[in-house]
C-alpha cells in the first residue's frame, strides 16, 4: 500500500515543504559527489546515539548539531524518495494549518525528538542515524489527528496487478504506525546491527500526535 496524493486542498502555497524537499535533494547530491565519500559524511554529521546521550564529541561538529544535520542526510535513492513522498503528500496540509515558520519549527522539533527516541533505546550505539523519517513521522502524527477522514490515493499491489483506491488517512497512517511499532519491537533483538531506526519513527509520530494542538494558532483548529 503506497500513498501518492491526498484529496485535501490547502489555502496557502507550501513553500517551506517544497524548500525542505529541495534542500534534502541537494544535500543528497552533495553526499554522492563529495570527494570525502558518503560514509565519511554520514559518520561526521549523522546522529550517533552514544554521542548525543553523553555529549562526547567524536565528530567534527557538536553532537547537538547532528540532531539537526542528520535530518537532511539519506542512505540511498529509495530512502530519500520515500521520505520526500510522504513529506509532499502530508506536509503541505500541516504547513497550511500551522503557518510557514511554525511548521518549520514543528518539523525540526519532531526530528530532534525522534532522534532522541532512537538514542534512548540504543544509548551505546555508535552507528549514526540519518534521514528525515523522524521529522516526517511527526507530520504523520499531526495529520492523522487533524485530518483522519481525508481521502488518500493509494496504490494497491495484487500480485501482478496494480490498482488505486482512496483510503481514509486514519487507515493509511494507522497501518503505517502499526508496522513501525511491530518492527520496532522485533528490532530490539537485533541491537547495534544498523538498519532502520524504528523508534525514531515511533517517537516522531507520537510527539506529532500528542502536541500538534499546542502548535496550532488560535482559532485554526477545526475538529
Amino acid at each position: 500500500m503506497i500513498p501518492y496524493k491526498d484529496d485535501n486542498p490547502t489555502s496557502t502555497f507550501p513553500f517551506i515543504t517544497i524548500g525542505i524537499i529541495v534542500l534534502n535533494i541537494l544535500i543528497f547530491i552533495w553526499e554522492i559527489i563529495s570527494p570525502a565519500g558518503e560514509k565519511a559524511i554520514v559518520y561526521s554529521y549523522g546522529a550517533i546515539p552514544y554521542s548525543i546521550t553523553t555529549f562526547e564529541k567524536a565528530q567534527p561538529v557538536h553532537p547537538f548539531f547532528t540532531l539537526f544535520s542528520s535530518m537532511f542526510l539519506h542512505g540511498g535513492y529509495f530512502h530519500l524518495g520515500g521520505n520526500m513522498l510522504y513529506l509532499w503528500i502530508f506536509g503541505n496540509n500541516i504547513e497550511d494549518r500551522l503557518g510557514h515558520l511554525r511548521f518549520l519549527t514543528f518539523y525540526i522539533f519532531s526530528g530532534i525528538v525522534a532522534a532522541y527516541s532512537h538514542a534512548i533505546t540504543e544509548p551505546n550505539s555508535t552507528i549514526p542515524m540519518i534521514g528525515a523519517s523522524g521529522a516526517v513521522s511527526g507530520i504523520l502524527g499531526a495529520y492523522i489527528l487533524l485530518f483522519p477522514h481525508a481521502r488518500v490515493h493509494t496504490l494497491i499491489f495484487l500480485g501482478f496487478f496494480v490498482t488505486t483506491i482512496k483510503v481514509p488517512a486514519l487507515i493509511v497512517i494507522g497501518f503505517w504506525a502499526i508496522i513501525q511499532l511491530i518492527n520496532g519491537l522485533i528490532s530490539k533483538g537485533l541491537l547495534n546491527q544498523g538498519g532502520v531506526a524504528w523508534f525514531a519513527h515511533i517517537g516522531g509520530f507520537l510527539i506529532g500526535l500528542l502536541t500538534i494542538k499546542l502548535w496550532l494558532p488560535k482559532g485554526r483548529f477545526r475538529g
